[in-house]
């Protein structure tokens, strides 16, 4: 006879498994919606409006360019989680599991490093060297006040004690210097490589898989396009 302190493991409940994060480009996202919006405006005038040929080859440009841009915008994004980081780029999906990424590494471009050596760039995760820049000059402002701040309380200290005049340098000094939105986003990622790059349920196999429903549609426009403008 069991007793009730001692559960079967079908009778334990289930804990549900951390959700992803999830990094996109905002920018991105709203570029792409744009272009679909000119795209498939300026398709449909020339569709319905257009006379001979025009119909046709608005539908093939449609179908070909649609999905390309649909691929390099909405499509991208980053799915990070305790067992695997999940990369959804343009026209592949490659599944990394913690304990086979290398490194992560940041420069023109974010990209993660395989255990093997190979790389696969972060889509999602745009590198803006103008962000960078901002945040280089917020930091360098942030050390000056601090140099200044010390000054002060070392130039007034005798007046004001340890606060006074040195107290304003001081209170720009502890706000933290900010750092560019996607080199935060690294930090997290490298955050959970590390914290679960060794664990057991971060093991497993790369795998890559080609993107079809992006491919397929947009092969087949660009056939059609030839087609045309052969036979034309």
């Amino acid at each position: 006879m069991t007793t009730p302190d001692h559960q079967s493991p079908a009778s334990r409940p289930v804990v549900p498994a951390a959700r992803d994060r999830i990094y996109r480009s905002p920018m991105g996202i709203v570029g792409g919606v744009l272009v679909l919006a000119l795209v498939v405006w300026l398709g449909c005038d020339a569709l319905f409006r257009g006379t001979g040929r025009v119909p046709w080859l608005a539908l093939a440009v449609m179908i070909l360019i649609v999905p390309l841009v649909t691929a390099f915008t909405l499509r991208p994004a980053v799915f990070a989680g305790e067992e695997r980081l999940r990369v959804r780029n343009p026209f592949r999906v490659i599944v990394l599991p913690w304990s086979r990424v290398g490194s992560l590494r940041s420069g023109y471009s974010n990209e993660a490093l395989a255990d093997s050596g190979t790389k696969y760039q972060l889509w999602a995760i745009p590198v803006s060297l103008r962000a960078r820049k901002r945040a280089a000059n917020k930091r360098a402002r942030a050390a000056a006040q601090a140099a200044r701040g010390a000054q002060d309380r070392n130039r007034f200290g005798g007046v004001f004690g340890s606060g006074g005049a040195g107290a304003f340098g001081a209170a720009e000094a502890a706000d933290a210097p900010a750092r560019a939105e996607t080199d935060k986003v690294m930090d997290d990622l490298r955050d959970l490589h590390e914290r679960h790059g060794e664990a057991e349920h971060a093991q497993g196999e790369i795998t890559v898989r080609w993107a079809y429903e992006i491919l397929v549609p947009a092969l087949a426009g660009a056939v059609l396009l030839a087609v045309l403008l052969i036979t034309g």
